[in-house]
């Protein structure tokens, strides 16, 4: 398994995230655009080179968002339709989608695919600001499930200010 802490910064233009590995080093940061219509985030390596950008589709029913990787859509997140509790789709290239399911709010949920966990999300509860662990299975897609798992955190962060 790789480790991750994605921290929210605290004092920021936008929303701004650092990802750092298992030892507390960074790794990875995400860039949001302070000023844009919807959510524009670049998922970026420590050299500033984009590896990834996310972007919210506007005046749609359920939340979703699209990631680019080199330019071209990627994959989509997507809030499922369910009556009682949350659930989200990563649809990527190919019939083998992740699910996401468990407690939103808590930030403790994984993702499933092809009916195994492959990825675990917990909230770090020592934290005074917003942090919290990712877990990932060896061979799966790490940027586009730190990037689902930055767009949940936006998901719910705006369903919580409406």
């Amino acid at each position: 398994m790789k480790r991750f802490n994605i921290k929210e910064q605290f004092w920021s233009w936008g929303d701004d995230f650092e990802i750092l590995n298992e030892h507390g080093a960074p790794v990875f940061r995400v860039d949001g655009a302070a000023f844009s219509w919807g959510s524009n985030l670049s998922f970026q390596d420590l050299d500033g080179r984009e590896l990834a950008h996310i972007s919210q589709k506007l005046l749609t029913f359920l939340p979703k968002y699209e990631i680019y990787r080199d330019g071209a859509l990627f994959a989509e997140v997507i809030k499922e339709f369910t009556w009682f509790k949350k659930k989200f789709t990563l649809d990527v290239p190919g019939p083998n989608d992740y699910v996401i399911d468990g407690s939103f709010w808590d930030h403790d949920y994984c993702f499933t695919r092809g009916g195994r966990i492959v990825a675990q999300i917990s909230r770090a509860v020592w934290s005074w600001n917003h942090c919290y662990g990712v877990e990932i299975a060896e061979g799966e897609d790490v940027v586009s499930i730190l990037c689902t798992a930055i767009v949940i955190d936006q998901v719910l962060h705006d369903e919580h200010d409406n």
